[in-house]
């Protein structure tokens, strides 16, 4: 166990009273620890936003405690509060970035409320530029960049505190796959270089794939469950857990007479070429119903539903070839659509 950065303990958020009371977040007991990517994952409603909001308190909780570095944020005073947010930046789906302010401006911005020289605040902004790669944008407005320039500009504005932490509440969302690739890797590179710690607000399996190291699924204002990406995402224990990592149900229009196979692939080698191999070694070609797989790291999670041969003895020699495949689950399938 590495140290703990960010502690939420039994925290509760209700909006409303009475009868029109809603109930945002449940009894949520979430550990992060320093240097980690964590990603907080679920679907629409499930209390992302509120919660994100709540580690730094721009929304205060309704019971429960929120420790960050230490530091019990729920018992602070105001001023004690603003100067404990200094270590906390947050980057948003829309930028919120000042569009009558230049991109180095924009950088400054917080540096200025803080009390930093200008010409000290320039300096670092131009230091931050080069960082997000954009070195040639510092004069330009807001208006005159792509949505992906604007969120490595916001980046920058979130780095020019120092903060020891970083919360990214759906801040891919508005991007386009490729430049989400690139902020996703930008978000990597700063993690390792700075040591920044970076919790991820999405509703993408995508992106926590892709980034994060550990991962809490949220749904209905409950945390469902929590590990490692790998361990969650190759063995979700609960119905929150399916219902976001596996695919929602195979539709799939085959005979009757068709047997079926569900290969459930718990980290086995991206590389390995099971149905090729199967059809080359014993002769045996299956059919691609539907498949889901993905890569985290260098290993293969995910699932596919393969089509058995309709010759019985083929059939079993198959069954029995996919079952000694290392970190390969397969069972015949039968919830399938006609």
């Amino acid at each position: 166990m590495g140290e703990k950065i960010i502690e939420l303990q039994g925290l509760c958020k209700t909006f409303g009273t009475g009868d029109g009371a809603v109930e945002a977040l449940k009894d949520i007991h979430i550990d992060i620890e320093k240097g980690d990517i964590f990603g907080i994952i679920g679907l629409s409603g499930a209390g992302k936003s509120t919660l994100v909001r709540c580690i730094n308190l721009l929304e205060r909780p309704s019971s429960g405690r929120v420790i960050v570095n230490g530091l019990d944020m729920t018992a602070l005073s105001e001023r004690e509060l603003r100067k404990a947010r200094q270590s906390i930046s947050m980057i948003f789906q829309g930028f919120n970035l000042l569009m009558q302010r230049t991109s180095l401006e924009n950088i400054c911005f917080p540096m200025e409320l803080a009390g930093v020289k200008k010409e000290e605040a320039r300096k670092k902004a131009r230091e931050l530029l080069e960082i997000v790669d954009l070195p040639d944008k510092a004069d330009a407005y807001p208006v005159q960049l792509s949505g992906g320039q604007k969120q490595r500009i916001a980046i920058a504005r979130a780095l020019a505190s120092d903060p020891q932490v970083l919360l990214c509440d759906e801040a891919t969302s508005a991007l386009d796959p490729k430049t989400t690739q690139s902020i996703l890797e930008l978000l990597k590179r700063l993690n390792r270089a700075l040591g920044v710690t970076v919790v991820v607000i999405t509703h993408e399996m995508r992106v926590v794939e892709q980034i994060c190291n550990r991962v809490a699924i949220l749904d209905g204002g409950v945390v469902q469950e929590t590990g490692f990406v790998a361990d969650v995402f190759s063995n979700p224990k609960t119905e929150a857990g399916r219902r976001l990592v596996l695919p929602e149900g195979e539709k799939i229009h085959v005979l009757p007479q068709n047997r079926l196979v569900r290969l459930v692939f718990n980290g086995m080698a991206a590389d390995e070429p099971i149905i090729s191999t199967l059809a080359i070694e014993q002769g045996i070609r299956l059919n691609i119903m539907s498949a889901d797989t993905r890569s985290i790291g260098e290993k293969t999670f995910g699932n596919m539903v393969l089509g058995l041969p309709e010759d019985e003895t083929e059939a079993a020699r198959a069954l029995i070839y996919l079952r000694e495949i290392p970190g390969v689950t397969a069972e015949e399938v039968t919830d399938y659509v006609q």
